[in-house]
């Protein structure tokens, strides 16, 4: 099961109590006192496992606490520590405190490991009230009070590229060609219902692509799944726009309703440099998709390039930014646009070599 987003109440150990001991050995007269300290409660952590890619293991714990210290004890013996609670979580986790609504931690490097409540101090024993004119201290502390603290966990997905499309585009087909993810394929609406990554490789590198369930016109307002995932590429710095050539939408209102619903969900994700992919080019003839393709170039104001720098098929209408593969190009506009086929793997390849220099540009 795929979540999301889970509510925890957090405890530190209460400090154990100090100790009320005196000093009774044979042949030793008015022993003077000796109670020990008591113990540190347990601090609470948060970890960072790459491992982790849900947070269902919450679902059936929503109270996590720390170890209380324990006592001390006579002979001056402090108590013992109490053990540490650590919350395992995947990388993209923010931790938010309900009250107040503040994002108290974004974490996102793995094997990184952050104190979030210390435990409480431990009381002192009653050696530490010893003095001229009270040489029989009848008092120890009380160890101090654990801290709760109640927050929710969202979970943002880490990605460099964030493809976006109406529900049976071929996002998921694509993912599963080009990459290590295996979501679930198949002829219907709504197929994809958790976000899937996948990793992918060029040459000595490589980048991570996430597919979310298709966006549908009002997502923004709740309708579909979209809204429920587009946290999931909030992170991305690169969106691959997927538009279906075969579609009965018509190619021009599939876009504007792509970029509306991500206007109304994010004004920073609206900004994210991206490309525009038209799919299922296999599904018509070439005449149509030439077609199609032509006058969706000449819709956005822009024209068909000569020649592909990045080995696209010069027989289908393709976009290209001049200086793009230098990373200097207008990001208001689309980097390339491109009709692709991950059935017939036709513009695959170059596909994921245009889509790794945009990448590449983000991380310099």
């Amino acid at each position: 099961m795929f979540t999301d987003s889970v509510e925890l109440t957090l405890s530190s150990g209460k400090g154990g109590a100090g100790c009320v001991g005196f000093r009774r050995e044979k042949y030793v007269l008015q022993g003077g006192p000796n109670g020990g300290d008591g113990g540190k409660g347990g601090d609470v952590y948060f970890r960072v496992d790459n491992n982790t890619h849900t947070l269902a293991h919450f679902q059936g714990n929503k109270n996590l606490k720390a170890g209380k210290g324990q006592p001390g004890a006579g002979s001056n013996m402090a108590g013992k520590q109490g053990e540490k609670c650590v919350v395992v979580v995947p990388p993209g986790t923010q931790v938010v405190d309900v009250e107040t609504g503040e994002v108290v931690l974004d974490l996102l490097v793995d094997g990184q490991e952050v104190l979030f409540l210390t435990g409480g101090k431990g009381g002192l024993g009653n050696v530490h009230f010893k003095s001229s004119t009270n040489q029989k201290p009848m008092y120890a502390q009380p160890g101090e009070p654990e801290t709760v603290r109640v927050v929710k966990l969202d979970l943002k997905l880490i990605a460099d590229v964030g493809l976006v499309g109406f529900p049976n585009v071929g996002k998921s087909t694509l993912i599963s060609t080009v990459s290590n993810a295996r979501p679930e394929v198949a002829n219907y609406e709504f197929t994809t219902l958790t976000p899937k990554l996948g990793q992918i490789n060029i040459d000595y590198d490589s980048y991570i692509m996430a597919d979310i369930p298709g966006i549908i016109g009002g997502a923004s307002e709740g309708k579909g799944l979209g809204l429920k995932f587009l946290r999931h590429i909030e992170r991305t710095k690169t969106l691959l726009f997927m538009i279906d050539l075969a579609s009965y939408h018509d190619l021009e209102h599939q876009y504007k309703t792509l970029k509306v619903e991500l206007e109304k969900f994010s004004d920073q994700l609206a900004t994210r440099n991206y490309a525009i992919a038209l799919t299922r080019l296999d599904a018509m003839s070439t005449e149509e998709a030439i077609e199609k393709s032509n006058a969706f170039i000449s819709m956005m104001g822009l024209s068909s390039a000569s020649k592909s720098r990045f080995g696209f098929d010069s027989g289908f209408p393709v976009y290209e930014q001049e200086s793009f593969d230098a990373g200097f190009y207008d990001k208001s506009l689309p980097a390339f646009i491109v009709p692709i086929s991950s059935a017939i793997m036709m513009n695959i390849k170059p596909l994921t070599y245009a889509l790794y220099q945009m990448v590449v540009s983000e991380r310099k």
